[in-house]
């Protein structure tokens, strides 16, 4: 029978291994009626990677998509130019549809909005979105940006989805502040965690 200790090796073996390094908990925010949620601290040259966490981000407006934008002047300005791609898997609650299909609307090319990473979440009691957000080297002031989103949400239409964000954000400043929101309404309720990565 294992015991904790060997269980734990094992998993240090698996994260060295794999070079996910240990995650420190640097900040974590959690919406009431929320317009965005804005991570102006915390993300510096320290770490090579930064995730961040979602928990139940729910909309108080019906058929949203929860979105972020990035800051090179410490959230003066959240417009900088990204280029991504998107693609989901969703079926419903019904079992009439199942699909796999890549999204040209989320797409951006050299665009300095948001970078809408979920469709058309429900705001029903009962739905919610979760995920990851993965921002890559930050403060590297040599190369872009890469960044890499999946998340599982239930949206609108009582389909569970789970989409594929990735992309880079086209500038060689430091990106060091990231907005959350959602496209109409406020964040009604949830929480987002950053993480950074050794």
């Amino acid at each position: 029978m294992a015991t904790y200790a060997s269980i734990k090796y094992d998993m240090d073996l698996a994260s060295s291994a794999t070079g996910a390094g240990a995650l420190t908990l640097l900040s974590t925010q959690t919406a009431s009626s929320s317009a965005t949620i804005d991570f102006t601290s915390g993300i510096d040259s320290t770490y090579k990677l930064y995730i961040f966490k979602f928990y139940d981000i729910h909309p108080a407006t019906d058929n949203q998509d929860l979105q972020f934008n990035a800051s090179v002047d410490g959230g003066s300005n959240y417009n900088v130019a990204k280029t991504s791609t998107t693609f989901q898997a969703q079926h419903d609650e019904s079992d009439t549809e199942a699909l796999l299909q890549y999204n040209t609307d989320r797409d951006l090319a050299q665009g300095t909005g948001a970078q809408r990473f979920t469709l058309q979440i429900g705001n029903d009691n009962d739905q919610s979105v979760v995920g990851t957000l993965h921002l890559f080297d930050p403060s590297n002031t040599t190369f872009i940006k890469h960044y890499l989103a999946t998340v599982q949400g239930a949206n609108a239409s009582n389909y569970t989805q789970q989409l594929y964000t990735g992309g880079y954000m086209n500038t060689t400043s430091a990106v060091n502040a990231i907005q959350f929101s959602f496209q109409s309404g406020n964040i009604d309720s949830g929480t987002i965690k950053m993480y950074g990565v050794s």
